[in-house]
């Protein structure tokens, strides 16, 4: 596989993670986010025009956009085609890892127990994502699944809200963090950008202290 997901995060630990339900949000929505400091998004497939919205938001070269909640080979092909840098699962899929690997991109799937990460870890990958983190038990269960795998690096996501940012991103395992509340549904649907782009400078400037 070329690169890693952390050469594309490139430093950076706050991952936007977007369900975009309408098209014409994705251009504004990649310009608050780049300019509230955000480096990275992740557009899930949640969504009938997702590939158009990664496509654009591709496009606007201030991020790097991935593509998040894919549940098959035949979505991760057609999200690398729309320009996706990364691939996101929401669990542990062979297929998945492999036409990752088939298309030189990184993949983080994601993982909720010990035998999954040991499923991965044999797949050749280093790092996952804990997934749904605050209902599987947050930070004590992070710590928990590190302890006898020193080597893997975490992507928690699911249920993590602004003031948790920063102590998830103290713990040493892990890579980056991904959040949603920084675009919500509610912001999209009546195009607060501007609350995007604050929410997304607070959180950089969380996760840079």
């Amino acid at each position: 596989m070329s690169g890693t997901i952390a050469s594309v995060l490139a430093g950076a630990r706050l991952v936007p993670v977007l369900t975009v339900p309408d098209i014409a949000t994705a251009a504004p929505l990649a310009d608050a986010l780049s300019a509230g400091g955000a480096r990275c998004a992740e557009v899930t497939f949640r969504t009938s025009g997702a590939e158009q919205v990664l496509k654009t938001m591709a496009a606007h070269g201030g991020l790097a956009v991935g593509a998040g909640t894919v549940l098959s080979a035949e979505q991760a092909e057609r999200a690398v085609a729309a320009g996706a840098r990364f691939v996101v699962s929401p669990g542990f899929d062979e297929q998945v890892v492999m036409k990752c690997r088939e298309l030189g991109v990184p993949v983080v799937p994601g993982i909720a127990t010990a035998t999954e990460l040991m499923r991965a870890l044999r797949a050749g990958l280093d790092t996952v994502k804990i997934f749904p983190a605050e209902p599987l038990g947050g930070i004590r269960t992070l710590r928990a699944l590190a302890a006898p795998f020193p080597g893997v690096r975490f992507v928690p996501t699911g249920g993590i809200s602004a003031p948790r940012l920063t102590e998830y991103l103290a713990e040493p395992a892990v890579l980056a963090v991904g959040g949603s509340w920084m675009a919500t549904a509610s912001h999209l649907g009546r195009g607060d950008f501007e609350a995007v782009q604050r929410l997304t400078a607070e959180a950089v400037e969380r996760s840079t202290r």
